[in-house]
C-alpha cells in the first residue's frame, strides 16, 4: 500500500508560504522550491483553499498566500483539510471473532486518531517554519 504524501506535501508548501506571507506565490514557483510535478501542487492549494487556508488569485500576476496568519495555523488544520478522513481502516470480515475484534480494534484506532488530532494541534505553521529555519542555519 502506497504512502499518502499529501500531508507532507501541503505542510511543506505552507512553510513556503508562511516564510513569505504577503507575497503571492504561483504553484510553478512552489513545486518548483520542492522539486515536485506544479499540478501537485494545485491540487494540495485546492483544498488548502476550500479550507479557508489559502487565498488565491488568478491571472498572469496571481498565485497564492495564505489566508490568515501562520500563527493561527495549526498542523491539525492542515491535515484536516487534505487527509481529514479516517486514518486507519478495519477490514469487514465475517465471523463472530472478527466482528469482536473489529469491534476492539475501531476503539483503539480510534484513541490513536483522537492522539494524533491533537498533537498536530499543538503545533502552528508559524512555529514549524521558526524551528525548520533554526535547523537549517548552522
Amino acid at each position: 500500500m502506497a504512502a499518502n504524501t499529501r500531508f507532507a506535501t501541503g505542510v511543506h508548501a505552507m512553510v513556503l508560504l508562511a516564510a513569505e506571507p504577503e507575497e503571492l506565490q504561483t504553484s510553478e514557483d512552489v513545486a518548483g522550491k520542492l522539486s515536485i510535478n506544479p499540478v501537485v501542487i494545485r491540487r494540495v492549494f485546492s483544498l488548502l483553499h476550500q479550507a479557508g487556508l489559502l487565498e488565491s488569485q488568478k491571472g498572469p500576476h496571481g498565485g497564492s498566500k495564505l489566508a490568515r496568519s501562520a500563527k493561527t495555523i495549526t498542523l491539525k488544520d492542515i491535515y484536516s483539510a487534505l487527509d481529514g478522513g479516517e486514518l486507519f481502516h478495519t477490514a469487514t470480515l465475517s465471523g463472530a471473532q472478527s466482528a469482536k475484534v473489529g469491534s476492539v480494534l475501531k476503539k483503539v484506532f480510534g484513541e490513536a486518531e483522537a492522539a494524533l488530532r491533537e498533537e498536530l494541534e499543538k503545533t502552528t505553521l508559524n512555529e514549524l517554519a521558526k524551528k525548520a529555519g533554526k535547523k537549517g542555519k548552522k
